[in-house]
Formats: structure tokens, C-alpha cells, sequence
């Protein structure tokens, strides 16, 4: 089985994987085989959130682990860094997901990093972004080299889960391209202003929206296993 680590989207992107394991190694000492690492990533996700001063919600529990894993799902269904509002509309539809909804989750930028490769050409060749913002953004992605060199994906509080990202988007302060599309002249600009202006409407519809993504597809009853390592099938 090859994993999908190594796809584009999140060859030396996804991280934390440590955490998880830590995790499931204390609960496996304590309820061994009945706790699945999709549900500890699920419940990681929601408590990391809470911790950061964002919402809660309830995770529903009970998912268990692939036998098996896709490559090419994984580089042909996460959506790219590149995509404008039409294709990032469509990406999240296909997944049943409203272009509010989508824009609900895209406010999970305001924590986390990106890479330089996946905002280069944004901060060196768009005319939608903040000249200051821009300038200050290529003394650490240079235009050619430090492609893992990292950027806060929200300028303003990047380690707090707040609104602060849509209020970025207004000031043309997007770090990726498909960040800065949502507040662009198109369809989302007014989902942007009401998130930016209400901090409590963006928490309530990103809570419900994570419950939602959480939903999508899991194996339960006697599909799937209950892995002992996170990091294979059994």
C-alpha cells in the first residue's frame, strides 16, 4: 500500500503525525483496540481548535481505519493553492459542500503555515495583494530556492482561532491565491464581510460545517479495522 503522505498537497506539508501517535499509544494502553486513529484525528482537530480559543463541537465517534489508502484521490481531490472561486466551488460541492460552507472552512487559515512554493507566484506576480504585505512576504520565499521556507497563513493572529483571516482577505492580505479569491469581485465577497463582522456567526458555521466534514463517507461496523499503528494497516 502506498500511502499519502508523499502526495503533492502534502509531501513536506502535513506534520504532526508524532502528535497523534503519542495519542494513540496512550490511549491503546489504556482501551486497547477499540479507539481508531481516524477518530483521534478527528477529536485532535476539534481540541486543537478549542485550545487555540475557537469553537467546540461534538465529534461523533465510532469511525474506524482504511485497510488501504489513494495517492491519486489525494492529489486529484484535496483542492490546490491555485484554484480560483469557480474550481474551489466545484472542489467543495463535490464533496456536497455549499460555497458558504466552503468559505466557513477556508477560516481554518486563520492558524496554521503555508509553504513558499504555494504562495510564490502569488506575493511575486498578482496585483490583488497588499504591496506591503507582498515585499514583506519575499525576504523569507525567495523567487527561486526555500520552497519549505514557511509563511503564517494568517498575518494578523496566527496562532489564534478568530476572524481575523476574512478581515486579512479585505485588506488584500490572502497569503494563497485561493485564500485571496474568496474576497475578490466574486460571488463570496459578501460571505467574507458578514464573517469578518461576526466573529459568532463564522465559529457557529465552522463548527457545524467540521461536523459536517467529519461525515463524510467513514467506515463504520465491521468495515475498515481498528489499526494498533497509526502509521500502517495491520
Amino acid at each position: 500500500m502506498t500511502g499519502e503522505k508523499t502526495a503533492v498537497p502534502n509531501s513536506n506539508s502535513a506534520r504532526g503525525f508524532e502528535v497523534i501517535d503519542t495519542i494513540k499509544s496512550q490511549v491503546e494502553s489504556l482501551c486497547p483496540g477499540v479507539v481508531s486513529c481516524a477518530d483521534i484525528v478527528a477529536v485532535a482537530a476539534r481540541d486543537s481548535v478549542v485550545a487555540l480559543g475557537g469553537p467546540s463541537w461534538i465529534v461523533l465517534l465510532g469511525r474506524r481505519d482504511s485497510t488501504t489508502a489513494s495517492l491519486s484521490a489525494a492529489n486529484s481531490n484535496i483542492p490546490a493553492p491555485t484554484l480560483n472561486l469557480s474550481g474551489l466551488i466545484t472542489a467543495f460541492s463535490n464533496k456536497g459542500f455549499t460555497a458558504k460552507e466552503m468559505v466557513a472552512l477556508s477560516g481554518s487559515h486563520t492558524i496554521g503555515q503555508a509553504r513558499c512554493t504555494t504562495f510564490r507566484t502569488r506575493i511575486y506576480n498578482e496585483t490583488n495583494i497588499d504591496s506591503t504585505f507582498a515585499t514583506s512576504l519575499r525576504a523569507n520565499c525567495p523567487s527561486n530556492g526555500g520552497d519549505n521556507s514557511l509563511s503564517p497563513l494568517d498575518t494578523t493572529s496566527s496562532t489564534s482561532f478568530d476572524n481575523a483571516y476574512f478581515k486579512n482577505l479585505q485588506g488584500q492580505k490572502g497569503l494563497l491565491h485561493s485564500d485571496q479569491q474568496l474576497f475578490s469581485g466574486g460571488s463570496t465577497d459578501s460571505q467574507v464581510n458578514a464573517y469578518s463582522s461576526n466573529l459568532g456567526s463564522f465559529t457557529t458555521d465552522f463548527a457545524n460545517a467540521m461536523v459536517k466534514m467529519g461525515n463524510l463517507s467513514p467506515l463504520t461496523g465491521t468495515s475498515g479495522q481498528i489499526r494498533t499503528n497509526c502509521r500502517k494497516a495491520n
